[in-house]
């Protein structure tokens, strides 16, 4: 069983699934165990869309039946354990039991052949490429019926819910808009409405040069939000206004990937071995108005939400945004000043 419930009086919801078993913590498998390791394709499903590199060049290729693409530098592919699936069965519920069906896809970026390399590591143009991948990726899924909204995100470390130590990103699909998204278009129309100007646009402004920006790049900013959820979390913004990364020119990407690969190593030296949840926070590519100003979300995971924070959704930050962002930016601007001075 696989559906989509509503909360009882909220907009909440809740995919409910039975089938993909029991969660467990990280496992630390060897090379020949794990799924996502180069020689150990058969593991998972076919992959439609791997990168391989040919000379200078990277050609997009498939695993063909019974031939797999070897020597790959990035490799997409199902979820073997889909959260959401395109075969679920077409049932609804309704008030105060209302469910749909949690119909879409659920799909696996293996963002580097190697094991042991954390995002904080990866550099700047495999990033480049991971992002391309995603930026097919999710252009594809938004072509498929019944998809409403694509998701892309990072579960990585202890306490963040990864299951598999190999650094992957995960896509899903979703057949509505999710509330969180919902409720900052509505904010942002409605600034748009009443003011002519984007929300984020003015915190942006706001934030630049300000004592909780971390870094700063020819197109983004990386700041700590004002109310942090978490302690040290930090969110990641296009300078100029834009409602998703489907629309980056190349230059943007590489951009985009020397500020990731800057401040999650920046991260990684100030809180070693932390875990943490990387989200893509984008505009519906499906028909609508409800548009935001994309954008990428980091919540280290130094500690887990407790009563006050599952109950009431009041968070606890046990280090405000303002040191955090003197300790990351401290952090990510040598790693940025590295990078720059290699390339």
């Amino acid at each position: 069983m696989v559906e989509i419930r509503k909360d009882y009086f909220t907009d909440r919801l809740s995919i409910v699934t039975s089938d993909r078993g029991s969660r467990i913590p990280v496992r630390h498998l060897d090379h020949a165990k794990c799924p996502f390791c180069p020689g150990n394709e058969s593991m998972t499903p076919p992959a439609d869309l791997v990168l391989v590199k040919m000379g200078e060049t990277l050609v997009k290729q498939t695993d063909a039946e019974g031939e797999l693409v070897t020597n790959w530098v990035v490799r997409a592919f199902p979820n073997k354990n889909p959260i959401v699936t395109p075969t679920a069965p077409a049932s609804y519920g309704e008030y105060p039991h209302y469910s749909e069906p949690a119909m879409g896809y659920h799909y696996v970026v293996v963002a580097t052949s190697k094991h042991d390399e954390p995002f904080s590591r990866i550099d700047v143009e495999q990033w480049t490429n991971i992002l391309a991948t995603v930026q097919d990726k999710v252009r594809w899924l938004y072509s498929q019926r019944g998809v409403s909204y694509v998701v892309t995100f990072i579960n990585y470390g202890k306490g963040a819910g990864a299951t598999i130590e190999h650094p992957h990103l995960q896509i899903v699909t979703i057949p509505r808009l999710p509330p969180s998204l919902e409720a900052e278009a509505v904010t942002v129309q409605n600034s748009l409405n009443e003011l002519g100007v984007c929300p984020m646009c003015q915190v942006i402004a706001s934030e630049s040069g300000g004592p909780r920006q971390i870094i700063s790049t020819e197109f983004y900013i990386a700041f700590a939000p004002w109310a942090s959820s978490h302690s040290y979390e930090f969110w990641i913004y296009p300078k100029r206004h834009q409602t998703s990364m489907l629309k980056l020119s190349q230059k943007e990407l590489m951009d985009l990937s020397l500020m990731l690969r800057s401040t999650l190593g920046g991260l990684a030296k100030v809180l070693p071995g932390v875990g943490f949840n990387l989200v893509f926070h984008s505009s519906s590519e499906k028909k609508t108005t409800k548009q935001i100003h994309w954008h990428i979300e980091v919540y280290p995971r130094s500690s887990n939400w407790a009563g006050l924070e599952l109950g009431t959704g009041v968070f606890v930050s046990e280090t405000s945004p303002e040191a955090a962002a003197e300790e990351l930016g401290a952090a990510s601007r040598k790693e940025l000043a590295q990078l720059v001075g290699i390339t």
